[in-house]
């Protein structure tokens, strides 16, 4: 799908369109084949890029935050998404799991040390990989924080109806009245029956949910995405399978770390108007990481395609071509 006019703006802030220059498939365990695209310059400062989800994917124009004659871009769907297989797959998928495969993909590439760049999802995943690795991070560019406490994953569930109420209303009205008293419960059962249509419906409301609450600004690109039946199921299952499991980490866990990336150069970019992963987040986050650099994007909400966020993130990696 291509940008709608109210949403090309962004592009303007990327660098222009670029095609990998090797791709692959490895396998991180018997059941696991992760996918992975190296782009730009193959000598350059490695950045790995971490998607957003869990179970989103990676996407061409991911390749486009970074400038192609100075970085080597990697990009890889995690467990279960983009074109790693087996699709939407729950076993053998969490936190530690996605940790582990970093660590493998950097040694399959080569790469002794690379910049960890990561949104939403990412940047949970990212500030977990950082804090068990902090020796092979050059530095963090995070954006849309997310650290997986148990408030967050309710704020998801029920509080961003307090910002869209119509998007609330639809997404609860697909759990019967009697379920709706935990609906992280009602849509994981669902999404996790042996009915391949109960999963497909389910997963198409949950993410078209998440889509309408994106962006500052109504935005009808982010709300298509959220009807990609491949990338709902991805989405939708792998996030209440983590939601589920409170992200497989302890509450407060990824706070409680940031002492061992604070002599890492860090850069978080939040939408001011961010109502799926608030800017308390963010805010929490650079107070107990004061070395970081904190933006504020005052005219965006969550996603990365809002023209400000966009614009700040190719900064963010433009100021790290002197900090590492």
């Amino acid at each position: 799908m291509g940008p709608s006019e109210e949403s090309r703006e962004y592009l303007a802030h990327l660098y222009p369109a670029i095609e990998p220059y090797a791709t692959g498939h490895f396998a991180v365990d018997e059941r696991h084949r992760l996918y992975w695209e190296t782009s730009g310059n193959p000598q350059g400062v490695p950045v790995v890029f971490l998607h957003g989800g869990p179970g989103s994917g990676c996407a061409a124009n991911h390749r486009r935050f970074f400038d192609p004659a100075h970085y080597r871009i990697v990009l890889l769907d995690q467990r279960g998404a983009g074109r790693s297989t087996p699709h939407a797959e729950l076993q053998d998928n969490s936190t530690q799991n996605l940790v582990g495969d970093l660590e493998q993909l950097r040694q399959h590439l080569g790469v002794e040390k690379w910049l960890v760049f990561g949104g939403s999802w990412g940047s949970t995943l990212g500030l977990a990989y950082a804090a068990e690795h902090p020796e092979r991070c050059l530095g963090l560019v995070l954006r849309g924080v997310f650290l997986g406490r148990a408030s967050e994953i309710e704020w998801f569930m029920r509080g961003m109806r307090h910002f869209f109420p119509e998007a609330w209303e639809d997404f609860a009205a697909f759990i019967p009245p009697g379920e709706r008293g935990d609906l992280l419960r009602a849509y994981y059962r669902r999404l996790t029956s042996p009915n391949a249509t109960l999963r497909r419906e389910a997963a198409l409301a949950w993410s078209q949910y998440e889509a309408r609450c994106c962006t500052l600004l109504p935005n009808t690109e982010a709300h298509g995405h959220g009807e990609d039946e491949a990338l709902a199921l991805s989405l939708g299952r792998t996030e209440a399978h983590y939601f589920v499991n409170r992200l497989f980490l302890e509450e407060g866990e990824l706070l409680g770390r940031v002492g061992r990336i604070r002599h890492l150069p860090g850069i978080i970019v939040q939408g001011r108007y961010d109502v799926v992963c608030p800017p308390v987040a963010a805010y929490e986050l650079k107070a107990a990481w004061p070395e970081a650099e904190l933006t504020m994007v005052p005219d965006a909400g969550h996603a990365a395609w809002e023209p400000g966020t966009t614009r700040a993130l190719v900064m963010a990696m433009e100021k790290m071509k002197t900090r590492v």
